[in-house]
C-alpha cells in the first residue's frame, strides 16, 4: 500500500510540476525573445519528456538502468498507441506543419538507431555519448528549422497559446523554478514507489518501467494532444508526440546511460518492446505523413493505435502472470 501511494503521489505531482514547468519555459522564453515554432519546437515538444527524462536518470542513479529503459521505450509506446490513438478518435488529426512531416522520416532513423546499438546488448558510455551527440544535431536542425520555418502552420497555434496563457516574466520564472525542484521530488517519489512495487510482486523493473512508469510520465503528453485535440490544434497534438519520442530515444535513454551504462540489455527489449515501438512508429509515419494527399491521422487509425497499444498491455500482462 505505501508503494501504491508513493506511485499515486508521484503521478499527481509529476503532471502538475511538468504542467508548471512547461508554462513558465515556454512563457520565460517568449519574454526573452524565442520565436513561437521555436517555443513550440524545442519547449512543448522536447519539455513534455521532462518527466521522463528525470524519472529514468534517477533510476539510472539508484542503479536500476532497466527501469529507465523500459520508461524510454514504453513512454514512446503509450505516446502513439494511447495518445495519438485517443486525440485522433476525439478529432481527426490533420498534419498542415511541413516541419512535422521532415520530423517524422527523422524519427523514424532515430527509432531504428536506438535498436542498432541495442544489437550487441549492452549500452556502453560511448553509445550513451552517441546518442547525446545525435540529440545536440537534432536540437540545432529544429532551431535552424524553425528560423527558416516562419509561416509554418504549428508557428500559428503556438502563437495562439502563447497568448492565452502569457503571464509576467517574474511569475514565469517562479514556476520555472518550482516546476523543476517538483519534478525531481516527484521523480524521485514515483521511482521509490515502482521499485519497491516490482520487488513485492515479483516483476521485473524493465514490465514496471514498460507499463506503470511509463504511463504516468507519458501524462504530460496525454493532457497536452487531448486539449489541443479538442481546440483544433492538430500540429501541437502530432507535433508534441513527435517531439516527445525523438527526445525519449536520444535524451533520455541517453543520459540514463551515461550516469549507468547498462551492461546487459533485456533480451525482451530486442525481441518484443523495439519491434512493437518500431512498428507503432512506422505506422504513425504512413498515416501522418501524408503520400500525395493531406497527412492526417483518422478516427479508424486512431483506433488501430489505440487497440495496438491495448493489445501490448494485455500480452505483458498475460506475459507476467504466467511468470
Amino acid at each position: 500500500m505505501l508503494s501504491l501511494t508513493a506511485i499515486a503521489v508521484g503521478f499527481v505531482l509529476l503532471l502538475w510540476s511538468a504542467d508548471r514547468f512547461i508554462a513558465g519555459a515556454a512563457s520565460a522564453a517568449r519574454h526573452l525573445g524565442a520565436q513561437p515554432l521555436l517555443i513550440g519546437i524545442i519547449v512543448v515538444g522536447f519539455g513534455t519528456s521532462t518527466p521522463e527524462m528525470v524519472v529514468s536518470a534517477m533510476a539510472a542513479i539508484d542503479g536500476n538502468p532497466d527501469l529507465a529503459l523500459g520508461n524510454a521505450y514504453g513512454s514512446n509506446i503509450a505516446n502513439i498507441g494511447l495518445i495519438l490513438g485517443s486525440a485522433a478518435i476525439v478529432a481527426p488529426l490533420l498534419v498542415h506543419s511541413s516541419i512535422i512531416r521532415r520530423e517524422l522520416p527523422v524519427l523514424l532513423v532515430i527509432s531504428g538507431l536506438s535498436g542498432v546499438l541495442l544489437l550487441d546488448g549492452a549500452l556502453p558510455r560511448l553509445d550513451a555519448l552517441i546518442l547525446l551527440a545525435a540529440f545536440l544535431g537534432l536540437v540545432a536542425w529544429s532551431v535552424a528549422a524553425a528560423v527558416h520555418g516562419r509561416a509554418d502552420a504549428l508557428e500559428k497555434e503556438v502563437e495562439q497559446e502563447l497568448i492565452a496563457h502569457a503571464m509576467p516574466l517574474r511569475r514565469a520564472a517562479i514556476w520555472l523554478a518550482v516546476g523543476l525542484v517538483l519534478l525531481v521530488v516527484s521523480s524521485r517519489i514515483l521511482v521509490w514507489g515502482a521499485v519497491t512495487l516490482a520487488e513485492s510482486l515479483g516483476v521485473s523493473d524493465l514490465i514496471i518501467g514498460l507499463t506503470i512508469v511509463a504511463l504516468g510520465t507519458s501524462l504530460p503528453e496525454l493532457a497536452t494532444s487531448l486539449i489541443a485535440a479538442r481546440k483544433g490544434e492538430h500540429d501541437i497534438a502530432t507535433g508534441n508526440i513527435v517531439g516527445s519520442n525523438m527526445f525519449n530515444l536520444l535524451a533520455v535513454i541517453g543520459i540514463a546511460s551515461v550516469i549507468e551504462p547498462v551492461q546487459s540489455v533485456p533480451r525482451d527489449i530486442l525481441i518484443r518492446d523495439w519491434p512493437i515501438m518500431m512498428a507503432m512508429t512506422v505506422l504513425l509515419f504512413v498515416f501522418a505523413y501524408g503520400f500525395r494527399r493531406q497527412g492526417r491521422i483518422n478516427r479508424f487509425e486512431g483506433g488501430l493505435l489505440l487497440l495496438a497499444y491495448i493489445g501490448y498491455n494485455t500480452y505483458l500482462l498475460i506475459q507476467t502472470i504466467g511468470t
